[in-house]
């Protein structure tokens, strides 16, 4: 193990090393959030309204935190969520990413913003970890207005074996994300002098980068033999972007795809229950971390109301705001299914590539293995029947 990761106790140890690591635009990129940065507070804050209340004497020698998700046996509730242009923070970062998740055993969600295509990722891992991986690996598509391309990126996804579709709804416009523009940033980047000129101060990572950074795009828009520029990519990427996406939109995605369908960024309790409805297999409980809507309610704060609506019917996992172990075993306790994280991984890329994100994956699993044994639950399955996430007064 590094240095540095020998020092990281913690997720936010981490961010801290990362913020240390990158150049600031990068670093903003991965941190920030839209317009005042509310929602992404509040996501963090909101386990604060949830205390556990330890059994110690149910007695907990040995925990077991795997579960089995869509058939498949997980080592732990804690998933790999999709977050785009993972390879700027570390060469070839997705596939990183993909390779520490698979052996702990881990579901990596895919990006539809990857800088490396669907194809690529499915391919590397499958070299490094066997085929029998695949369906741990999920694939995030949008509703775009150019429906044909929706129904492209579901095909691919079938083609290349990923075990999983997740749609993401919180995405009909673009966040007015305030770092970035403070910072020049642009997604898929464009370099100009101001970002070199930041690039420089953080040597170690531009010298691991030097060689990728004309490469960065988003691979899985790419046209084959296209001469496109980044910045024309950049305009037809967001023309692209729907609000006129609706549940019809759905239910054409699950009449393509008869593999597990998740629909991501559900807040809405009726929303849920429309999900239920139209034969989706899981909801994601998420406000895309605070990157679109500031002032959206806490993923945490809206996941009693969802779980109540689906009332056991299909799973339902939460999306953000997870640090801590200890969130981990609260959002399971009130009836999450399994959490899923995002910047914390990309802090862990960005300080040590594929072992920065086994790092974070095993810090938070041994939290939440101490929180269980304190608490006195031997299994995850048990803690929300258990009745030990209570909420504070006052």
């Amino acid at each position: 193990m590094t240095t540095s990761l020998q020092r990281a106790y913690s997720v936010a140890a981490l961010r801290a090393l990362a913020q240390q690591a990158l150049p600031r635009p990068l670093f903003d990129f991965i941190d920030g959030a839209a317009e005042d940065e509310w929602t992404l507070r509040a996501n963090e804050s909101a386990f604060d309204d949830w205390a556990v209340l330890p059994r110690p004497l149910e007695g907990a020698a040995q925990r077991d935190l795997s579960l089995t998700l869509f058939g498949q046996r997980l080592a732990s509730p804690v998933l790999v969520g999709p977050t785009g242009l993972a390879g700027l923070f570390w060469p070839q970062g997705e596939i990183a990413t993909a390779r520490a998740a698979a052996e702990r055993g881990a579901v990596y969600c895919l990006s539809h913003g990857s800088v490396c295509t669907l194809e690529a990722l499915a391919q590397a891992v499958e070299r490094s970890h066997g085929a029998e991986q695949a369906a741990r690996r999920w694939m995030q598509v949008f509703i775009y207005k150019d429906r044909a391309f929706t129904r492209e990126l579901v095909d691919r996804a079938r083609q290349a074996g990923y075990g999983a579709v997740v749609v993401t709804i919180d995405n009909q416009l673009l966040g007015k994300r305030e770092r970035d523009l403070v910072n020049g940033f642009s997604s898929p980047p464009r370099f100009g002098p101001r970002q070199w000129l930041a690039f420089a101060s953080k040597f170690p990572w531009w010298w691991r980068m030097r060689g990728e950074l004309d490469r960065i795009t988003f691979g899985n828009y790419v046209r084959e033999n296209s001469r496109e520029t980044v910045a024309g990519l950049a305009g037809r990427m967001a023309s692209m972007l729907d609000p006129a996406m609706n549940w019809d939109d759905i239910a054409a995605v699950r009449r393509q795809w008869d593999g597990p369908l998740l629909i991501k960024g559900l807040l809405h309790p009726e929303d849920a229950r429309r999900a239920v409805q139209a034969g989706v297999d899981g909801v994601i409980v998420s406000n895309h971390g605070g990157r679109q809507l500031d002032g959206a309610l806490p993923s945490l704060r809206a996941l009693p109301g969802v779980v109540q609506a689906v009332d056991g019917r299909i799973p339902v996992l939460l999306d953000g705001g997870v640090r801590r172990g200890g969130d981990v075993f609260k959002a399971l306790g009130l009836g999450a299914t399994a959490v899923l994280i995002g910047r914390p991984h990309l802090w862990g890329l960005a300080v040590a590539g594929q072992e920065g994100v086994a790092h974070v994956l095993k810090t938070l699993d041994a939290e939440l293995d101490r929180v269980m044994g304190l608490a006195g639950v031997e299994a995850v399955t048990r803690i929300a029947p258990s009745g030990l996430v209570v909420r504070v007064q006052g």
